[in-house]
């Protein structure tokens, strides 16, 4: 089963154009190896990958997801200023963030409709539109 995840990883990483060193093999693997969608923050994969016996500094998980955001294999979702998560589903999409467990997750694209968006500012373009919806238990 692990040879599969490690395949799927090198994958990855095949289509972006990117060397699968061992770090970021490493880090593919724990991302996508099992071919579901991940919401992680640098943190939390550095955790994965210890507890995985891997030995991946903070500083190298942090620039790899960076390096994964360029080649296009993440999306970064700011949920504030001092908080990212790093999704493995890179096509426009809603999010959940529930502030109670400080955790993201897909909400479904079907039920949010934008009927209107703002004209960009003279010599600007809209790059994106992002949208995170904010939970937290009712008391």
């Amino acid at each position: 089963m692990l040879d599969t995840q490690i395949e799927t990883g090198t994958k990855w990483l095949a289509t972006a154009g990117l060397r699968p060193t061992r770090q970021r093999l490493t880090l593919a693997t724990l991302l996508v190896g099992d071919g579901q969608h991940r919401h992680v923050t640098a943190e939390s994969l550095f955790d994965a990958a210890k507890d995985g016996g891997d030995s991946v500094s903070l500083a190298t998980v942090y620039n790899t997801l960076r390096t994964f955001c360029d080649a296009g294999l993440l999306q970064e979702v700011t949920v504030d200023g001092s908080r990212s998560y790093f999704d493995t589903n890179t096509h426009d999409h809603p999010h959940f963030y529930w502030e109670d467990e400080a955790r993201l997750t897909d909400a479904p694209s079907d039920q949010l409709v934008i009927a209107q968006i703002p004209d960009a500012p003279e010599g600007a373009e809209i790059a994106s539109v992002d949208v995170v919806i904010r939970l937290r238990k009712k008391s």
